[in-house]
């Protein structure tokens, strides 16, 4: 993986924290603060999608537009099922 150096400042009683944390993992302090930070970037993506999902099929317009068009594939028909 490639890495990358940083310089953060963090509140002491947070650096205790992590500093107990690691040393419990036995892990290092970059390791467990890319872990941390991962985390939290993809939490922070999966709100993100879902808000955005959310605010899509609440648009009437939109859902009755999806309606539409799955019913017009519910009554395309095939014997074999969708194709697609």
């Amino acid at each position: 993986m490639n890495t990358q150096k940083i310089a953060i400042t963090v509140p002491s009683d947070l650096l205790d924290i992590i500093d107990k944390t690691t040393a419990q993992r036995r892990i290092s302090r970059s390791k467990f603060i890319s872990l941390v930070l991962r985390e939290k970037l993809q939490e922070e993506r999966s709100r993100y999608l879902k808000n955005e999902y959310d605010r899509v099929f609440t648009d009437k317009a939109i859902c009755d537009e999806q309606l539409k068009t799955a019913m017009w594939f519910d009554g395309a028909g095939s014997k074999e099922g969708q194709e697609w």
